[in-house]
């Protein structure tokens, strides 16, 4: 860091468990200075152990005039919204964990005031980061597959009672929104990033284990088309039992076939394309470990350095408020289309 740059200072609401990891790489991250942690909970129910001041609501912080440039959100789906503008119309840049919101409306609304207030917003989509994710997006790019026929993506995990657990916000169709918004959101921001929109949705969902723990399903099978005519689906299901199955993206094209598997689409487990030889890609980061059941890659990191970078003037955002609008929108679409 040049001696003319200062440090971007961060403030956290929302002390769960991403909310703590959002808080340990920004106080690792020399460019970064943790200011505050805000929580309704009681710092001792959440563990807290980061030596800064911690505020019992965001409206409690927003007020104090805490010197903060960024507010990261990790709380509850359903609070992302009003949050993020709250903090927006305070001039403060904010981060927003996945999903952006639950609804397309309220993703409208954030840019909106984003705009208004010429303030930042940045979208965690950490799974792009992945180096197989990445190296598949830049053979498409590069039209090294040539026309793509179909895509087939499998998101497999288990999400039981130990998760569901009655205090939670999870489970509620109102602060949670559903398993595609919570589980598996990252997954349909690759299929977007690298494929581009949907359409001609059709899909079925089915609630086999979660009838007593959730407001909504934890199976389904969704068809839709792509491209010019290209054929796409997602079988994602919540309900395997005690613990994460797969998630994997196979695509069959003109010059070859490819598949990215692994619990966390994080393996190449198959490539056969035309006149290539695959490269050597570096190593996947692990998924992050929550105890008793585990989540995506654990690539924070890079979101905390890139929002760092744009607001230091050296790089664009990675993941734009406007991409993680388009994400809501398709499993809004992908919802409608059950009725």
């Amino acid at each position: 860091m040049n001696a003319e740059e200062k440090k971007v200072k961060f403030a956290v609401v929302g002390c769960g468990h991403i909310g703590k990891r959002h808080a340990q790489l920004i106080e690792q991250n020399p460019q970064a200075e943790l200011t505050a942690l805000i929580d309704i909970k009681r710092p001792e129910l959440l563990n807290i152990q980061f030596n800064v001041p911690f505020f019992s609501s965001l409206n409690e912080f927003l007020e104090s005039n805490t010197a903060t440039d960024v507010v990261n959100i990790a709380t509850p789906n359903g609070l992302h919204a009003q949050q993020a503008i709250e903090c927006l119309q305070h001039d403060k840049h904010v981060v927003i964990e996945k999903p952006m919101t639950l609804h397309t409306a309220d993703a409208i609304a954030i840019i909106n005031a984003a705009n208004k207030y010429n303030v930042q917003v940045f979208i965690v989509k950490q799974n792009r980061y992945s180096p197989p994710v990445a190296w598949l997006k830049k053979i498409v790019d590069e039209n090294i597959l040539g026309k793509i026929y179909s895509v087939q993506m499998n998101c497999f995990w288990n999400r039981d009672e130990r998760y569901y657990t009655k205090d939670s916000w999870h489970g509620s169709k109102t602060l949670d929104g559903g398993t595609l918004f919570t589980q598996f959101s990252h997954f349909i921001d690759i299929f977007y990033w690298i494929f581009g929109d949907i359409k001609n949705i059709s899909a079925r969902f089915q609630s086999f284990s979660h009838k007593q723990l959730t407001e909504f399903e934890d199976s389904g099978v969704v068809l839709f088309e792509f491209g010019e005519n290209s054929l796409g689906c997602l079988s994602f299901s919540t309900a395997v039992w005690n613990k994460n199955f797969e998630s994997s993206i196979t695509i069959i094209a003109e010059k070859g076939s490819v598949k990215i598997g692994g619990q966390y689409m994080d393996k190449i487990e198959y490539c056969h394309i035309k006149n290539y030889s695959m490269p050597q890609l570096p190593s996947s980061n692990m998924a992050n470990d929550y105890a008793d059941y585990s989540g995506s890659a654990a690539n924070h990191h890079f979101v905390i350095q890139n929002v760092i970078d744009v607001l230091q003037n050296k790089k664009s955002i990675t993941t734009s408020a406007a991409e993680g609008m388009k994400v809501v929108d398709i499993i809004e679409r992908i919802y409608k289309a059950t009725m």
